[in-house]
């Protein structure tokens, strides 16, 4: 395993590709310089063996202006400052040396005629000097590359591993790949025993959640099915006008009871996402929705207009959709006082409007409000995630004349 942290493998990485750097382009430039060299000499002894047996002599020293040779007698004369001086139309080097008679100068020519290298071959030189510059450019990237990849190894592939799980359906080989043991003591260990924790803690979770639903779907629902029948009992009986309303008070709040179970469970199950890809007809649970609803009227002069301009059908969970129509219906009645007006249910082929007139003394000071469910109940809060887990639309806008409910699929 991995001796050195992230940030030293790093450092040390970036240490070692600028070294090898360092030592290719010297080797690289002592190269040059001494294949210069070679080839000044070469030439020198290449031009000698030319004109053998007199050898002629590219360095010459002159102590008067008139012995120069006659291309540089008229420079001369203007007395040179001390330095070295070069003549591209003569091919000639020239160093002007002080000597003790201060009123004349030393001159040291020094003939490259055939010695320094043609245009053409300036050119081909650079051209080659350029796909050396080029190639230990590449090389010094691609070295970069490589040592910089194995030196954030661990990170791409704990990255690789964190993707490849799904966090909704996590298995003992996810847990198995993502055991921090395998990346070490470093920062990337560290990440990796965090990220194994969490998952950990996301796996008790989700067994914890799956074991609740699994047991209150039973446990709360089987004394509600014992009320009702009980219920159903006592309405066969011979019962007197005052304990008949009592048993219908208590039939309707064992009812809504089973309907706030159903929607937490519905909130909060995570197994049946199968069901979140049916198709319904909507009219037939906007209608039950009405009728389990209409008690909240008694002693109400208000009428419900139902505008079915189509027969939609929507995709999702059906008893989501039960569960939020139902809220919207309740929460529409028991909000809308005598005299107020009338109640609209308002059904498109994608959309469902629940809308119901408010009177201006019952608002009085009421600013309008969009997407607000502040005093219409707990239920439009559970609405809103039924609809983000169905993928539907749910809006509230509430002024001083209306209240409208949109539920869009």
């Amino acid at each position: 395993m991995y001796r050195y942290s992230l940030r030293k493998r790093v450092a040390i990485a970036f240490a070692m590709c600028v070294a090898v750097l360092s030592v290719v382009w010297g080797f690289a430039f002592f190269s040059a310089i001494r294949l210069s060299e070679d080839r000044v000499l070469a030439q020198q002894l290449q031009r000698a063996a030319e004109s053998y047996p007199s050898l002629t002599m590219n360095l010459r020293g002159y102590d008067e202006v008139g012995s120069l040779p006659e291309s540089l007698r008229e420079w001369a004369q203007t007395n040179p400052a001390e330095g070295l001086y070069e003549f591209h139309t003569e091919e000639l080097h020239v160093a002007v040396i002080p000597t003790n008679n201060e009123q004349r100068n030393a001159f040291v020519v020094f003939d490259v005629a055939g010695i320094e290298a043609a245009s053409s071959e300036d050119w081909w030189l650079l051209l080659v000097i350029t796909g050396v510059v080029g190639a230990l450019g590449a090389l010094g990237f691609g070295l970069g590359v490589l040592v910089m990849r194995r030196a954030v190894a661990p990170v791409a592939q704990l990255a690789k591993v964190v993707a490849d799980i799904d966090p909704e359906k996590l298995s003992t080989e996810d847990h198995k790949r993502i055991e921090s043991s395998r990346f070490g003591d470093d920062e990337v260990g560290v990440l990796a025993r965090t990220i194994e924790k969490t998952l950990e803690r996301i796996s008790a979770f989700v067994e914890r959640e799956r074991y609740f639903t699994g047991s209150a779907s039973h446990e709360l629902r089987t004394p509600i099915t014992v009320i009702m029948g009980a219920l159903e009992l006592l309405e066969q009986s011979d019962l007197s006008e005052s304990d008949a309303k009592v048993v219908d008070r208590v039939r309707r709040a064992t009812f809504e009871m089973k309907a706030t179970i159903e929607m937490f469970l519905c909130l909060a199950r995570e197994t049946d996402d199968g069901l979140y890809g049916e198709q319904f007809l909507v009219m037939p649970l906007v209608s039950q929705a009405i009728d389990q609803q209409r008690h909240l009227l008694n002693g109400k002069c208000v009428d419900v207009e139902i505008d079915d301009l189509s027969k939609p059908i929507a995709c999702g969970h059906s008893q989501a959709f039960s569960i939020a129509v139902n809220n919207l219906v309740r929460n529409a009645f028991e909000h809308t006082l005598e005299g107020q007006g009338t109640i609209t249910i308002h059904i498109k082929e994608h959309e469902l409007f629940v809308t119901n007139k408010v009177s201006s003394e019952a608002n009085e000071g009421h600013t309008p409000t969009e997407a607000s469910s502040h005093g219409y109940g707990l239920g439009l809060g559970i609405v809103q995630r039924l609809c983000e887990r169905n993928r539907w639309s749910f809006s509230l806008h509430a002024d001083e004349a209306r209240v409208a409910a949109r539920l869009s699929w």
